[in-house]
């Protein structure tokens, strides 16, 4: 049984950064995201009449470290429910993978469901975003489309650890462009950063003591489709992590010269009465969000900045489906 998965990638508008459980990628605290409708994985899982499984990646045999990686997430499936057939998975991303733009997300998401699909398990939603969330965190939110919030839970076992949506794509129509920068691999991973960060950031505790105010601005002014209040606490909420990630030993600075004069362009358009506000994850890469009726303002004022390689403009997207 052959069954092709399409899932979106998302982008926190709420940032989590930060695990209680590296092994469970059970999160330090609470985070909201959006889904976005041009940035996605394509994954096809099939039965393979082998005695091991292929993973194919962006046409190519799968890298040692990734298809060891993708074939253990398999194996959480097959242990838990007694399955032993070998699989041969295909999987593409339509945009650079492991750079700031959470591949990782869209690509475990569309992988969780593919399998149930191919296993004919059955799962709800709540339990691909369990599965999803242990191969990588935000990819528990990717189960979903339109806005998203990742509870962080309590238990020790993660049980009660996974995305629950928020509202539907059809809900708001807002647009996020993304701004891409450098699409190479970044030289540490969001696991490793994030870990060297708790460790030693003397900024991190207040971090967590802030994300419960980010977080009911950010979950109120979606319902309230108010772009200020969730565009200037996403942008603070930003700024903040990534303001652990500079207070960390050694430092991480993911940044490049173009990030920050994106910054400002964000800045300068605002003064100028355009409404719009930014975000950046683990990568160089830049995220802003707006109202659809400004959106060739901004085109034309982020393509004036040096170093700027492409512009994706992101409807909200849908949640994980069969195709």
């Amino acid at each position: 049984m052959k069954v092709t998965v399409k899932a979106n990638t998302n982008i926190a508008l709420v940032k989590y950064w930060g695990k209680k459980d590296e092994n469970l990628k059970i999160p330090l605290n609470n985070s909201i995201s959006m889904t976005l409708d041009k940035l996605y994985t394509i994954t096809t899982s099939d039965i393979f009449d082998n005695d091991h499984d292929q993973v194919i990646f962006n046409n190519k045999d799968a890298s040692e470290i990734s298809k060891n990686k993708i074939i253990k997430f398999v194996d959480l499936f097959r242990n838990e429910y007694k399955r032993k057939e070998k699989l041969i998975i295909k999987t593409e991303n339509n945009f650079p993978t492991a750079s700031g733009l959470a591949s990782s997300a869209s690509g475990f998401a569309a992988l969780a469901k593919s399998i149930n699909e191919v296993f004919e398990l059955n799962l709800s939603d709540i339990e691909l975003s369990k599965y999803a969330r242990i191969g990588s965190g935000s990819a528990c939110r990717s189960i979903y489309g339109g806005f998203v919030e990742w509870q962080k839970g309590n238990r020790d076992n993660g049980e009660d650890s996974y995305a629950i949506q928020l509202v539907k794509e059809n809900y708001w129509d807002i647009r996020m462009m993304v701004v891409i920068i450098d699409d190479k691999q970044k030289d540490k991973s969001s696991t490793d950063g994030m870990k060297e960060t708790v460790e030693t950031s003397p900024f991190y505790p207040a971090w967590l003591d802030t994300i419960e105010n980010d977080l009911n601005n950010v979950r109120q002014g979606i319902l309230d489709k108010d772009l200020e209040k969730v565009g200037i606490t996403m942008e603070h909420n930003c700024l903040k992590m990534h303001s652990t990630m500079f207070t960390t030993r050694p430092a991480i600075i993911y940044w490049k010269p173009a990030t920050l004069a994106v910054i400002n362009k964000v800045y300068e358009l605002r003064k100028l009465g355009v409404e719009c506000y930014f975000t950046i994850d683990a990568g160089p890469n830049v995220k802003i969000l707006y109202d659809q009726n400004n959106s060739e303002k901004i085109k034309k004022e982020i393509m004036s900045v040096s170093d700027i390689t492409n512009l994706i403009e992101c409807k909200v997207g849908s949640s994980a489906l069969i195709i």
